[in-house]
């Protein structure tokens, strides 16, 4: 889409946005035509930004690689982990090793930004989006809602990521109002005078303390809550939400050596060639990402790998299934055309989660 700077152009692009809805279909409400309008003349804006570096992260190899698995089968991550560990830093670089949009999810992305207003001046997207909104956002912050129904957080990271820091302070409410998107990859809006439906498919991350002062499970600072404060604080997020999440991951503290002799890991370029080569498997195999796939079949091996882990830790038909999926991730990035033991040991490995 080329560069506007005259407001005939402006219109014509938003008219051309507006055209390609169907409400019958998507509930979708046209652009606002008087919304302000950009200054005429003066520079193009980019169409990219920069994202963060993942070599700028020290340490961390364990937290590095599930957000490479995350990023490759869209796989919802959990971080956890004492203050200043790095949980945001490592998720506000997960969109720069995911792959480039596609033309028509550039199109879907440019949609609802549209519609949301937020899309500043007419462009197309084509990077994810990263969205991450205050813990003290309202269920409809996050939805969607207003007296004729507007895209919430969820959609506005439609084909991107939605982050959430210091996941149990948000609001129980909020919270389980995630349970449908995460499913079903749409929400409905319901209004007095108006029902739409938005797209809502995500990766979705995450990232808390394991306790209210955040220091359960370091070794060097000891945790001041009662064994009560810290089951209530853990209560704030349901099974049902947690079950929902692929790859849950303990970002430990590092010490000051560890910081200053860490070498610089890989930058996001080399991580994300490896990702998007992984994404070029599982769509020319089944057209969806693997976070989307019904079913992955394992080797024999793997499947008695799988059943004893899924008796062992007690994992819900759900969360059995998930397991799968993530190994199948697992062996997209490691080029093996089957699902093999050591696939289902590390999708295992990375299911834990200090709230469950």
């Amino acid at each position: 889409m080329g560069a506007i700077h005259d407001e005939r152009g402006y219109r014509r692009v938003r008219k051309a946005l507006a055209a390609s809805f169907d409400p019958g279909e998507s509930g979708f409400v046209p652009p606002d035509e008087d919304a302000p309008r950009p200054p005429r003349g003066g520079r193009r804006r980019p169409l990219l930004t920069t994202a963060p570096d993942l070599r700028d992260v020290k340490g961390q190899a364990h937290a590095k690689r599930a957000l490479e698995i995350a990023a490759a089968g869209r796989h919802n991550l959990l971080l956890t982990g004492p203050p200043g560990t790095g949980k945001t830093m490592l998720a506000e670089r997960l969109p720069g090793i995911l792959p480039p949009l596609r033309r028509d999810e550039a199109l879907e992305a440019t949609k609802i930004h549209s519609v949301a207003g937020t899309l500043g001046r007419p462009r197309l997207l084509t990077r994810p989006p990263f969205r991450a909104p205050h813990a003290g956002a309202s269920p409809a912050a996050l939805i969607g809602g207003g007296r004729i129904p507007r895209p919430g957080e969820v959609s506005l990271a439609h084909r991107g990521v939605l982050y959430l820091d210091e996941l149990p302070e948000f609001s129980r409410r909020a919270l389980e109002a995630l349970r449908q998107p995460l499913e079903d990859g749409h929400v409905t809006v319901s209004r007095a005078q108006a029902r739409a439906t938005f797209p809502a498919s995500f990766l979705f991350v995450a990232s808390c303390n394991p306790c209210p002062c955040g220091f359960a499970g370091d070794p060097r600072t000891p945790c001041r809550c009662s064994a009560a404060e810290r089951d209530r604080y853990r209560a704030r997020v349901s099974g049902p939400l947690l079950d929902r999440i692929d790859l849950g991951v303990v970002v430990a503290s590092l010490t000051p050596d560890d910081l200053l002799d860490a070498p610089d890991g890989e930058p996001s370029a080399t991580v994300r060639a490896r990702v998007r080569e992984a994404r070029d498997h599982m769509l020319a195999r089944q057209r969806v990402v693997n976070a989307d796939l019904r079913h992955a079949a394992l080797e024999p091996e793997a499947a008695a790998l799988a059943r004893r882990a899924a008796v062992a830790l007690r994992l819900s038909a759900r969360g059995f299934d998930r397991v799968r999926r993530v190994a199948r991730t697992l062996a997209d990035l490691g080029g093996a055309a089957e699902v093999r033991a050591e696939h289902v040991a590390e999708a295992v490995a990375h299911r834990r989660s200090d709230l469950a």
